[in-house]
């Protein structure tokens, strides 16, 4: 009777155990399952968060673990606004799946190739016959140069090449990018936005003084000059109180200047002499400069063959010469210039003499047409390809400022002749190229009115700046 007594206090002990072990379990589940409820939705958000955004509109969703049986998922996301939209513009690389890696950015040396290229980061050759293989984008990684930047995505260990970026030039870029079914590449397009500005100044002291003020770059400052340089001789010429005004082109990409463009229409009042320039495009796509009425801005001859520091000696038929020491008519200009500045032909001709002439020295004689040569002296060495017959085109490099023959020190002796006469090279009238066809002049005209409009307005404007 005891022992019977002892096994049911036993057993109903243990089953009492068996109820709290059973209770417990049951209410420690509950939590579990709370906290997952609460908790699982940050650890989605912090999932997607850590994934790599791909820009576009929207990202391209795909499953990894349909792909590669991994665990990875990918999910969709939009590009985060704070994005620029330039930002965006390389979207065959950055959309691409990327997955951990590292950027290498390369430049271009000297007898550089792709190849050695990808052989300073580590990649095997059978990457560049995967880039190679693509098609004709690739084939203009085969022209690299000295300088050029590439910026290579690889695998951590070097190993795989995933994304590769190369700027063909300033508005085109050469994208590569491993995608799921390997290498792909397109080349991406980055419009140059063109706009129309304008300036104007008025000399004090020198051109470049005045358009540094004026915020023209230095490249402009000497186109201004070409274009009016047939008529106005900038280092002789000009006065205080000389006044330009000038319409003209800026490149941008994304928002940033590149460069300057073309000059659309200026003015340059010399000695209160006005000169008018406007450019016009014909249906051949040949543009020029022509003056209001339809002539051209350009002239058969540059008025100085040479940029030079001052002019030594001038035209004069009774001028004592300073090494014979005897009275001898200078027919020509001496420019003086450094040694082995460029001498420039003033005009359109050939070559009827290229060596030794007495006291001229080394000389190079250039016919133009039937009526006009201009003879160049003194000269240190003769341009490249300068040989009798040559044919040479206006501004085109003939020579370099020396002092053989008779010549105290370095300076180009200039002469200008008109049917055999020799004529002042400073003051002789120099002919006019061709004007514009007669049948583009309607469309000119009409082209022209609102710039010659604008060069108006910009010399009120001017006019009024200097009467303050």
């Amino acid at each position: 009777m005891q022992r019977d007594f002892k096994s049911t206090s036993f057993e109903h002990t243990k089953n009492h155990k068996r109820k709290r072990r059973s209770l417990l379990v049951g209410a420690i589940s509950v939590t579990a399952i709370v906290t997952l409820a609460v908790i699982a939705p940050t650890i989605a958000t912090a999932t997607k968060a850590l994934l790599p955004i791909k820009p576009g509109p929207m990202a391209a969703a795909t499953s990894a673990t349909d792909q590669q049986g991994s665990d990875q998922i990918s999910v969709t996301l939009p590009l985060p606004e704070s994005v620029a939209p330039e930002a965006s513009a390389s979207h065959t690389v950055a959309a691409a799946d990327l997955q951990p890696g590292k950027w290498h950015s390369i430049t271009v040396r000297s007898g550089d190739s792709l190849s050695s290229a990808f052989d300073r980061i580590g990649l095997p050759p059978s990457q560049l016959q995967a880039v190679m293989t693509l098609g004709k984008d690739s084939k203009i990684l085969t022209r690299l140069h000295p300088g050029d930047q590439l910026k290579v995505y690889t695998s951590q260990d070097n190993h795989r090449l995933r994304g590769l970026m190369y700027d063909i030039d300033e508005s085109h870029r050469l994208e590569i990018a491993q995608g799921n079914g390997g290498l792909s590449s397109q080349i991406i397009e980055n419009p140059i936005e063109t706009r129309t500005t304008y300036a104007s100044g008025t000399i004090d002291s020198s051109l470049f003084l005045a358009a540094q003020a004026a915020g023209l770059s230095d490249n402009l400052t000497m186109e201004l000059a070409n274009l009016f340089g047939w008529d106005v001789d900038f280092a002789l010429d000009i006065r205080a109180g000389d006044q330009f005004s000038l319409v003209f082109e800026e490149h941008y990409l994304h928002g940033e200047k590149l460069r300057d463009g073309n000059i659309l229409a200026a003015e340059f009042i010399n000695q209160n002499r006005s000169y008018r320039a406007i450019r016009f495009t014909d249906s051949n796509n040949r543009s020029a400069y022509y003056s209001p009425d339809g002539k051209s801005v350009r002239k058969a001859f540059l008025r100085s063959p040479v940029d030079f520091k001052r002019i030594s000696s001038r035209f004069n038929p009774r001028r004592k010469h300073p090494k014979l020491n005897t009275i001898r008519a200078h027919k020509g200009v001496d420019y003086a210039a450094s040694r082995g500045t460029p001498i420039r032909a003033t005009g359109d001709g050939k070559v009827i003499l290229r060596g030794a002439k007495g006291g001229y020295g080394r000389t190079v004689i250039i016919q133009h047409g039937s009526k006009y040569n201009t003879l160049y002296a003194h000269l240190n060495s003769y341009a490249r390809g300068i040989r009798n017959g040559t044919k040479v085109r206006q501004g085109q490099t003939i020579g370099f400022v020396g002092s053989s023959g008779l010549a105290t020190g370095p300076h180009l002796h200039y002469e200008f002749r008109v049917n055999g006469v020799h004529r002042n090279p400073l003051t002789v009238h120099l002919p006019d190229a061709a004007p514009l066809p007669k049948q583009y002049l309607s469309e000119f005209s009409q082209a022209a009115e609102p710039l010659l409009a604008q060069l108006d307005t910009l010399k009120r404007t001017t006019l009024a700046l200097n009467s303050q």
